[in-house]
């Protein structure tokens, strides 16, 4: 019999073999992945749940909606939130300044924005509550003004803006790096003034990198500790921060409670950066639908 008698003939189906990955390996990396995933992540997490389960449910609300920890909530979160806005105005005029500009010791300014990265955070706080004291060289002078921040909610504020500050400089930093400053002067050649494009060509470009910096500052200031509880004076109903006042139920031995206020800060902490990556996730479908 022919050769070719045995080929398949014009419209006959061929059954193609499977497809291989180009990348072999998935399934391993997977199963690493999600093993170390739920390691890290999701059973820590899962404790806190199984936790605070043995309350019930009236002593679980008056765990959360108890006047003291109500107020650590709103420092935590509403400090958190304002921190995060400043980061965000002042980290995108630090970052213009260090990709637009050549200066003297831009390099050198360029490395201090890490700082807040490789310093200890009690380092931080130690350091920050010694200069914003009232004896303290900032403190002072702020002083005889009658405004005091060490132990202060305006302490713990000055606090979560410096340990936030490089989330969005070192976020936004290389995007702006890569957007095309010819882009820029073919917005000014069709006429358009320089606030025009800052708010219509630059701002666009730069949404999703910025909502990225805001959300991690913010969960950054969310639960910072170490930085603030220094400067923060801790007093109850005025400078206690949420993540102190867990601390304080856990040395009491009343583990439920504290895994009650954890609950709390993480449903509203993943709540809060789910939205602000809807608003990232749309940023960019419009960045690519302009494009």
């Amino acid at each position: 019999m022919p050769v070719w008698g045995l080929l398949p003939k014009q419209g006959d189906i061929v059954s193609a073999a499977p497809k291989r990955s180009s990348l072999p390996g998935f399934g391993l990396s997977m199963g690493l992945t999600l093993t170390w995933l739920s390691l890290l992540i999701l059973i820590p997490l899962a404790g806190l749940f199984v936790k605070t389960a043995d309350l019930s449910l009236s002593q679980f609300l008056d765990t959360v909606t108890s006047n003291r920890t109500l107020h650590a909530l709103r420092i935590s979160f509403g400090l958190a939130f304002a921190a995060a806005l400043v980061n965000l105005v002042a980290g995108l005029i630090i970052v213009w300044a260090l990709v637009r500009y050549r200066f003297p010791g831009r390099r050198l300014f360029d490395a201090i924005v890490d700082i807040p990265f490789a310093l200890p955070t009690a380092v931080a706080g130690i350091a920050l509550t010694t200069l914003f004291a009232q004896n303290g060289w900032l403190g002072a002078p702020l002083a005889s003004l009658g405004i005091k921040v060490a132990f202060t909610p305006l302490g713990i504020f000055l606090a979560m803006v410096f340990i936030g500050i490089p989330f969005v400089v070192r976020t936004v930093q290389p995007v702006l790096i890569d957007l095309d400053v010819e882009i820029e002067e073919a917005a000014a050649c069709l006429g358009a003034s320089r606030w025009q494009t800052i708010t219509r060509v630059i701002i666009p470009s730069l949404t999703p990198a910025i909502l990225t910096g805001f959300a991690l500052a913010f969960a950054r200031a969310v639960g910072e500790y170490g930085s603030v509880i220094f400067i923060a004076g801790n007093l109850p109903n005025v400078s206690e921060i949420a993540p102190l006042l867990i601390v304080i139920r856990l040395s009491e031995f009343r583990y439920a409670d504290a895994t009650a206020i954890a609950v709390v800060m993480l449903v509203f902490s993943f709540l809060i950066i789910f939205v602000l990556n809807r608003l990232q996730r749309w940023a960019q479908t419009r960045a690519l639908a302009v494009s």
